[in-house]
């Protein structure tokens, strides 16, 4: 007898040549036709997906994925947008999953750039920024704001950093009493800085220590300004500090403007300050000279400057207290202006230094101590001005 083998009914096969599994039709009731099998059975339903089982479902495309992130964060909206179009794409062409998201990450990074377009169109991405770079100041030199008093681990002599705000009735290492906002958009190098900060600072200490008298002797003025890499997110401008040259701490603001002043020491002070302003303006030289031409005109200028301080304190009307020592004041620079003026006049240089010298005479500081008194202001000159014999310092005379 001769074996033959019989060739496998068409359809899929399994392992070993073995057939699927076949389900006859037996015992069927109901209407309609009933077939019953006779011999062997024949092929009977198959598995869909193939001989081993199940096809396992495809994978879903990692870019529809990034794309949903992009979209449902609203960062970069353009970024998910590109990247929805290519999963869409990439679906299309592999037969993956993920058609959902990256539709949605579509819609999402649609309607994102969509409110960023508005956003940059009314201001509201420029206020986001700052209130990113406002977050980015907490604790630090750039939170600082005028008549802030601070604490530094590193002092005011390094590079301070960090700068914990603290009352200005507690002891702390500084107080800032300027900010100087930097011009430019690129980075103008540190020694343009330096030069910068030194120059704004100093003009304005003044406006925010209006009563020189009250600044100790050991108070410096120190200053932060922007390093390159603060440049890069944002940092336009210069922290102005006044400090204790020893670097210890001290007690107390030591502002002195119209937001801690009552009228009447304001007015005083702002009369005084006109004459600060021209004295400060005194040409520099290292010993007498011949040529006194510039010092002449110098030495008008400040005649005109004793005139105005004159009319703006008999322009206010002061308390009972104070107007006594206020018309004794004004007798006195009544007769300084006029030291002043003849200073002024006179061409030849031998004379002119002598009628300088009365002319500073004439503005003796001590002066004015007695309408400080009545106002309530410091009564005690400054060193450097005590310390003066000739010439007084620039700029630091006050009456």
């Amino acid at each position: 007898m001769r074996v033959v083998s019989i060739p496998p009914p068409a359809g899929p096969q399994f392992e070993g040549g073995a057939q699927p599994p076949h389900f006859p039709h037996q015992g069927l009731t109901g209407p309609g036709p009933h077939f019953s099998h006779q011999g062997p059975p024949g092929p009977g339903p198959y598995f869909p997906y193939g001989p081993y089982g199940p096809r396992p479902p495809a994978a879903v495309n990692g870019v529809a994925i990034a794309a949903l992130v992009f979209g449902v964060l609203c960062f970069l909206p353009a970024v998910g947008l590109v990247l929805g179009v290519i999963a869409l794409l990439q679906i299309k062409r592999r037969g993956e999953r993920g058609k959902g998201m990256a539709v949605a990450g579509v819609a999402l990074s649609s309607l994102g750039l969509v409110l960023w377009t508005l956003a940059l169109v009314t201001g509201g991405a420029a206020a986001f920024w700052e209130g990113f770079q406002e977050g980015a100041r907490s604790d630090s030199v750039l939170s600082l704001r005028k008549g802030d008093c601070f604490n530094s681990p590193d002092g005011l002599e390094g590079w301070t950093v960090k700068a914990h705000k603290v009352p200005c009735a507690d002891e702390h290492d500084g107080e800032v009493f300027a900010l100087v906002s930097v011009p430019g958009s690129d980075f103008p190098g540190d020694d343009s800085l330096v030069e910068l900060s030194e120059d704004r600072c100093y003009e304005r200490r003044s406006a925010y220590v209006m009563d020189g008298w009250s600044l100790p002797e050991e108070i410096a003025v120190y200053y932060f300004a922007p390093t390159e890499q603060s440049w890069r997110f944002g940092d336009r401008s210069v922290a102005c500090v006044l400090g204790r040259e020893d670097g210890t701490r001290f007690n107390g603001s030591l502002r002195s403007d119209a937001t801690t002043l009552d009228a009447h020491q304001l007015a005083y002070l702002e009369a005084a300050e006109v004459l600060n302003v021209a004295l400060d303006e005194m040409p520099a030289s290292d010993s007498f000279d011949d040529d006194v031409s510039d010092d002449r005109e110098w030495a008008g200028q400040v005649e005109e400057a004793v005139t105005e301080q004159v009319r703006l304190l008999r322009a206010h009307t002061w308390p009972a207290q104070a107007r006594e020592p206020v018309d004794e004041l004004v007798a006195d620079l009544v007769e300084a202006r006029l030291a002043w003026g003849r200073a002024a006049g006179t061409a030849d240089p031998g004379a002119y230094w002598l009628r300088e010298e009365e002319a500073w005479e004439a503005t003796d500081p001590a002066l004015s101590i007695t309408v400080r008194e009545a106002l309530g202001l410091a009564t005690s000159p400054p060193a450097y001005e005590e310390e003066v014999e000739r010439e007084p310092e620039a700029g630091e005379m006050e009456v």
